[in-house]
């Protein structure tokens, strides 16, 4: 008990670290959400992402804690997480964080967060040993699964829409889906909300549990935590990341609002499934895959493959990158909270 008392500002400065990255995370992929949105003219900005925050928020009410529970419990072996861990995790995702949005490269928040606790893992225990197999196993899968069924569910939506309204006007069908287009940014931002603010509660948890304030038998975490990120994440979103909206709304492929439908509900029906099964993805992989699909199907020059590929490039480096500045913030933090 003393050990607890003893640590109690630690704790309290690793959750206030952790909400400053849930913050981050909605700042940083508030693009995600609204880009579509804003290139088609739907919305203007103040206005997308005012929408985006209200459905991250909403997500509270409709997913269950299954992501949560993989980042908390499902990564990590019991035991070998501490308050070293949790820092090195979370300055490694922020750090690349800030470096992608500065530049303006959509990278993923998650799997910066995933790369920051396995870089900070292997510093403690000095090898893999300590990760458990089967929870790092599905994030990594689907960091190219997320992007493919993106991209899928994008462009078969784009085939199917083509073939139903092939004989109505343009005009007609751009006044059509510039309307459906708020039901599917809506359904986008609801499954942003809800499989990227569960993995800041997932490493709350997982720090809890560690030093003691929750316990592991717990079937969820302190309801206070769940609120807090929820807020955070909304709150980031309002403040926008708009470095990387040009990025994802124009510089990959032109936008109509059909497309913006069609690539919306294609990365809706992705981050629905993957919170269904418990699995942190990358709202960015995913939403960057059902662009392309959706600009694809028009023709393979219609999409800028160059900016494709360098956000790829981003991709496969942001779990080793993070892991490495969690690994150099882990060994700092034995000498800052020795």
């Amino acid at each position: 008990m003393t050990n607890i008392q003893a640590a109690f500002w630690v704790v309290a400065l690793l959750v206030v670290l952790a909400v400053a990255f849930d913050f981050m995370n909605g700042f940083h992929d508030a693009a995600n959400s609204i880009a579509t949105v804003v290139s088609t003219g739907v919305l203007k900005p103040q206005q997308a992402v005012a929408f985006a925050a209200f459905f991250n928020v909403v997500a509270i009410a409709v997913f269950q804690l299954k992501v949560a529970a993989t980042v908390g419990k499902g990564i990590v072996e019991p035991g070998i997480v501490d308050h070293h861990v949790v820092f090195g995790a979370l300055i490694g995702a922020l750090v690349w964080n800030i470096i992608t949005w500065w530049y303006g490269i959509p990278s993923s928040s998650s799997h910066a967060l995933i790369g920051g606790i396995v870089g900070a893992v292997i510093a403690k225990s000095g090898g893999f040993g300590s990760l458990i197999a089967a929870g790092v196993g599905k994030t990594v899968i689907f960091i190219l699964l997320s992007p493919l069924l993106g991209f899928l569910f994008g462009s078969l939506l784009m085939v199917l829409v083509a073939n139903l309204f092939r004989r109505a006007s343009p005009l007609r069908v751009d006044n059509w889906f510039r309307r459906l287009q708020l039901v599917s940014a809506g359904l986008y931002s609801l499954g942003h909300g809800g499989n990227d603010a569960q993995k800041t509660i997932g490493i709350i948890w997982m720090l809890l549990i560690a030093t003691g304030y929750a316990s592991a038998s717990d079937k969820l975490p302190p309801g206070w935590v769940i609120w807090v990120c929820y807020v955070a994440i909304g709150l980031g979103t309002m403040f926008g990341g708009w470095r990387i909206v040009k990025t994802m709304g124009q510089k990959i492929t032109k936008l109509k609002p059909v497309g913006g439908f069609c690539a919306e509900t294609g990365g809706a029906i992705t981050l629905f499934l993957a919170t269904g099964l418990g699995i942190p993805v990358s709202t960015t992989h995913t939403i960057t895959g059902a662009i392309v699909g959706v600009g694809s199907t028009r023709r393979a020059s219609a999409v800028r493959w160059g900016v494709a590929g360098n956000i790829v490039w981003a991709w496969i480096f942001t779990i080793p990158a993070s892991a490495i500045v969690a690994a150099v913030a882990y060994w700092f933090s034995l000498l800052l909270f020795a």
